[in-house]
């Protein structure tokens, strides 16, 4: 798959990353309580494709329930950019409409059935995968 370095943040500028990910975005569309609310839209990528650029000292984390997802936004413009999801704790979850114009090329939404989180997991077939590194992924695909 071939990646692009995408670069984005929150509204005011005091938080900014860099995530390398397709310019082809698969995006989740989530109806569980908090990504109602909040219209969290979101594409997952492993830990080791996101960087930080600028603002930790500007990110406020909120979780709640099973307390997995940090729900991690801006304190001064109050915008969730990225955050750690529920479904892949061991990467994030990247909000396509914080992204700078110019990198992607596609989207693609997904509706994923939060109010039946636990069931939706089981049926998936490639969430969990999506924040593994592409060597890992392909990995577990031919064991």
């Amino acid at each position: 798959m071939d990646l692009v370095k995408h670069t984005g943040g929150c509204h005011c500028g005091a938080v900014r990353f860099e995530v390398l990910s397709s310019p082809d975005l698969h995006v989740f569309q989530c109806n569980c309580s908090i990504c109602t609310k909040k219209q969290n839209h979101h594409f997952i990528v492993p830990k080791n494709h996101f960087t930080l650029l600028q603002g930790s000292d500007y990110l406020i984390t909120y979780t709640f329930n099973t307390h997995i997802a940090k729900h991690t936004f801006c304190k001064t413009c109050g915008v969730q950019s990225f955050y750690t999801p529920r479904s892949n704790p061991d990467g994030y979850g990247v909000a396509p409409h914080c992204l700078d114009p110019g990198t992607v090329r596609s989207v693609t939404v997904e509706t994923f059935c939060g109010e039946k989180w636990e069931e939706s997991m089981q049926a998936h077939k490639s969430i969990r995968d999506m924040s593994k590194p592409e060597a890992d992924a392909q990995l577990k695909n031919t064991q």
